[in-house]
């Protein structure tokens, strides 16, 4: 988990020292990009929240908020839990011309067999804009 955040911090930094003169940096709430992917043997569906991103040209790298509906069967007997569920997630996203790929982490809180830990996933998407 540390190696992905340093290794997304300094990719970030390093592009940010080697800014173009039509290369900015900005805060959003949306950026209306929409991905579908895979974490912890289940999928995820969910739009960018609030984030920082920083564009260049045609690619756009975003760190932020992930706002999303998992999916995943609870496989544990008696009660169950419902197989969509909201969570927020957060990752890093890069958008190339409208196509996107993302890197999020969802957290796993600890239940009677498990203890909490982080997950990281993959996803693709597509940005409306």
């Amino acid at each position: 988990m540390k190696k992905f955040l340093y290794t997304g911090g300094m990719l970030i930094s390093s592009l940010c020292f080697s800014q173009g003169a039509d290369s900015k940096i900005k805060a959003s709430f949306f950026d209306g990009i929409a991905v579908a992917g895979y974490v912890d043997h289940g999928a995820f569906i969910n739009f960018t929240g609030p984030n920082i991103s920083f564009k260049n040209k045609d690619l756009k790298l975003i760190l932020g908020m992930l706002p999303s509906l998992r999916i995943k069967e609870d496989k544990s007997s008696g009660t169950r839990n419902s197989a969509i569920t909201p969570n927020l997630g957060a990752g890093l996203t890069i958008v190339f011309k409208k196509w996107a790929v993302q890197f999020p982490v969802y957290y796993n809180s600890k239940t009677l067999i498990q203890n909490g830990a982080w997950k990281a996933g993959i996803g693709l998407g597509y940005a409306f804009r």
